[in-house]
């Protein structure tokens, strides 16, 4: 299982993913965006645990939760955005 943020530009939006993935069965938990990690100021994330996050995406995107940008938590704590994971 990887681990990875999915970001969102409001808390409404991450609120709703959290609701929306926790209904499935999957565990998540809404934090503040690191700073260095949002072009845009302020912003939250959904840090989720899973083996396939192209899966939970698609869900979010069915469900018209709009996200952001999706990271992939790496050994030693490096973060790599991930660019390929569009449903």
């Amino acid at each position: 299982m990887k681990s990875y943020l999915i970001t969102f530009r409001s808390i409404t939006y991450g609120q709703r993913a959290e609701q929306t993935l926790r209904a499935l069965g999957k565990k998540s938990r809404l934090r503040r965006t690191p700073r260095w990690m949002e072009d845009r100021g302020c912003g939250y994330a959904l840090e989720v645990t899973t083996g396939e996050v192209s899966e939970l995406l698609a869900v979010l995107r069915q469900q018209q939760i709009p996200w952001r940008k999706v990271w992939l938590a790496r050994p030693g704590g490096e973060m790599e955005e991930l660019s390929n994971v569009l449903p």
